[in-house]
């Protein structure tokens, strides 16, 4: 479990902070996910320990692009998540980027909240 806030620049167009806060890991995207940087997301949510009573958050509002790199590393958090026993939810980002996952259909599949505070259900 994360014990402190942590900022990372993963690339030129994403910053990542990692929040921990009890019971689930908030990982606050801002800029851009996509082919130069999710491998930098993915070794960072692969480090995070995760299981029944620590969930993982995704929060994408400062988000300002995603591409399918984006989406397969989200995807990979969701199985990671599911293979540990935690739950695992999407705080939604801007049209977009939340366009994304409509024109995929994932928003069938995963959890979307629209606040960081209704992630913890």
């Amino acid at each position: 479990m994360v014990e402190t806030d942590e900022t990372h620049r993963e690339g030129p167009g994403l910053r990542l902070t990692v929040h921990g806060d009890p019971g689930i890991v908030r990982f606050e995207l801002a800029g851009e996910l996509d082919v130069a940087s999710a491998s930098r997301l993915d070794e960072r949510l692969a480090a995070v320990a995760l299981g029944p009573d620590v969930g993982l958050a995704l929060d994408l509002r400062g988000l300002e692009f995603m591409d399918s790199s984006g989406l397969r590393s989200i995807l990979r958090a969701d199985a990671q998540a599911r293979r540990d026993g935690a739950a695992m939810t999407i705080v939604r980002g801007p049209e977009p980027v939340d366009r994304v996952f409509a024109l995929t259909r994932l928003h069938e599949r995963l959890r979307f909240v629209d606040e960081p505070g209704d992630a913890a259900g």
